[in-house]
């Protein structure tokens, strides 16, 4: 048997913080031309979130490229252990490596920010700046990555310890919960063990190109057909429904949109490109994770 060849992946980008919700968005991979399927072990670099932490999503994808024999390096703002600083990325350029991850972003629907212009400021930046700072150190890198994968919205994150179902158990478990205004908006929605599948992946496969949809396959999913699922799923009643007016009187009529209206997305391409869904049933899928 040959020596299997060693792989370097440095993911590059803010991870989003514990309850980031992002609606209806996608996965961007833009392939080199000599991207090839990585042989294991690879070598990938991930980003950290604004506070220095490897964040839900981020430790999601980390926990998975390592049990998949790939060696993990953060980009973060605190340095330690196979992690390397934004300073340091900006002064000394990209390691060299196979693939680079973004997955830039504050919470955009953080209930206890006020969403004025400072924070909407903030969303922004967390997003574009370190977006440009990761392009740069690709561009000016001697050996640039194979695929650059930039995941620039998700549906709603499911999954144990964050994610946006941590701020939902609480009223649920107490008979309290329900739909979101009307219910009858769409509600995408994906296991944060399938989010960290499809960026898997994306990078693995050397055929995946393109826009890739990171929600559910579940399309049709609305929010009053979540909230009835997770009752179920917690064996409590769910018919409490939160209305229109308290919603933009927390997030303000901007964010409120998010929640009120929704967005209808199918995955299709993320289907034809082979990924295999671990939970595309949403009553499965909850059971997990409030298990």
């Amino acid at each position: 048997m040959g020596r299997r060849v060693r792989r370097r992946w440095r993911v590059g980008s803010l991870f989003p913080r514990e309850g980031t919700v992002l609606w209806a968005g996608s996965l961007a991979l833009a392939s080199y031309p000599e991207k090839t399927n990585f042989p294991n072990p690879l070598w990938p670099v991930i980003s950290s979130s604004p506070g220095g932490g490897t964040g839900f999503i981020g430790t999601a994808l980390t926990q998975l490229l390592k049990a998949k024999g790939h060696e993990v390096t953060l980009v973060s703002r605190k340095p330690g252990p196979d992690r390397i600083t934004w300073d340091e990325l900006s002064a000394s350029g990209l390691p060299p490596c196979d693939a680079a991850v973004n997955l830039a972003g504050v919470n955009i629907l953080n209930p206890l920010r006020r969403w004025n212009e400072a924070f909407q400021k903030e969303v922004l930046s967390s997003r574009l700046e370190t977006t440009h700072m990761l392009a740069t150190a690709i561009t000016k890198a001697p050996q640039p990555p194979k695929a650059w994968v930039l995941v620039t919205g998700v549906g709603v994150v499911l999954g144990r310890g964050g994610g946006a179902i941590s701020h939902m158990l609480l009223p649920f478990r107490l008979g309290l919960g329900g739909p979101i205004g009307s219910g009858h908006q769409f509600f995408p929605w994906i296991h944060i063990g399938d989010l960290a599948g499809i960026l898997a992946h994306a990078l693995e496969a050397s055929h995946v190109q393109g826009v890739l949809n990171g929600v559910a396959p579940a399309s049709t999913t609305t929010n009053a057909d979540f909230a009835q699922a997770l009752g179920a799923a917690l064996g409590r009643p769910a018919f409490i429904p939160l209305p229109s007016t308290v919603v933009q009187a927390i997030f303000g009529r901007e964010r409120a949109i998010m929640l009120l209206e929704g967005q209808k997305v199918v995955p299709r391409r993320t289907l034809a490109a082979g990924y295999q869904y671990a939970f595309p049933v949403l009553g499965a899928a909850l059971k997990e994770v409030v298990a």
